[in-house]
């Protein structure tokens, strides 16, 4: 079973997949494929032990068979969905059920591709890097500095000065694409498009709620006021904030 000491030990550059397969064989193949290339892969054979390991950490990207013996692919992929911390989890399905409804069905559940076994190895490759570079963050800078708030991509890290500031996952993505485009003004339907990127409806007042549990973060450490509240339009991260 995946411990989260295991991840601790993992570089945060790298990126980690998760692979969701019942069958040890093909288990072992996208394991060898994907170590190969360089990703950092981790493995489960049910529904079950899937949904443990992300009650650890969320992963780069999974790959998702849908015939799994305790739970299908497809009902595990929309729970995943419907949780804040995966619902932008890239999924790329790998499944032996290859006809248009099946991958029809897959994708409306919320997959970001749909992979057909037998596959080759490029081609699973390039669907696996193209889905990470969709998902990827818009500003391709790991690291923005402003004020002395310092938000790290590659490590998930943000510090206020020397102090850590702990946020959640979307809390970060949220304050990275504020952070990324300073002084812009966004609305609530592109905050929802930009760092829910869900395939349901969001309320827009979500973002009123995740904005406010945002300042009462930054608040501990003197970067509420970045925040600002354009009355009829959205938000704005202000590089110099009115006092």
């Amino acid at each position: 079973m995946y411990s989260s000491s295991q991840h601790r030990d993992y570089p945060q550059s790298m990126k980690t997949i998760l692979v969701v397969e019942d069958e040890a064989p093909v288990r072992e193949v996208l394991r060898f494929c994907l170590e190969r290339s360089g990703y950092l892969v981790t493995s489960a054979a049910t529904a079950r032990l899937a949904q443990a390991q992300l009650d650890y950490f969320v992963p780069d990207l999974v790959t998702l068979d849908l015939g799994l013996p305790d739970k299908t692919g497809l009902e595990l992929l929309q729970d995943w969905r419907r949780q804040e911390r995966t619902q932008r989890m890239p999924v790329v399905v790998v499944s032996g059920r290859g006809d248009e409804r099946d991958r029809v069905s897959g994708l409306r559940a919320g997959a970001d591709d749909y992979l057909s076994k037998p596959f080759s190895r490029d081609e699973l490759l390039a669907r696996v890097e193209t889905v990470l570079r969709r998902a990827a963050p818009t500003d391709a800078r790991e690291v923005v500095e402003i004020n002395g708030l310092r938000i790290d991509s590659a490590s998930i890290r943000v510090t206020a000065g020397e102090r850590p500031v702990a946020l959640g996952p979307l809390e970060f993505r949220l304050l990275r694409y504020f952070m990324t485009q300073p002084n812009r003004v966004h609305s609530r339907d592109d905050i929802i498009d930009r760092v829910w990127r869900s395939k349901e409806y969001v309320d827009p007042r979500a973002v009123d709620v995740q904005v406010r549990r945002l300042r009462r973060v930054l608040e501990d450490v003197g970067y509420a006021e970045c925040i600002e509240t354009v009355r009829g339009m959205g938000y704005r991260f202000a590089d110099q904030p009115a006092r």
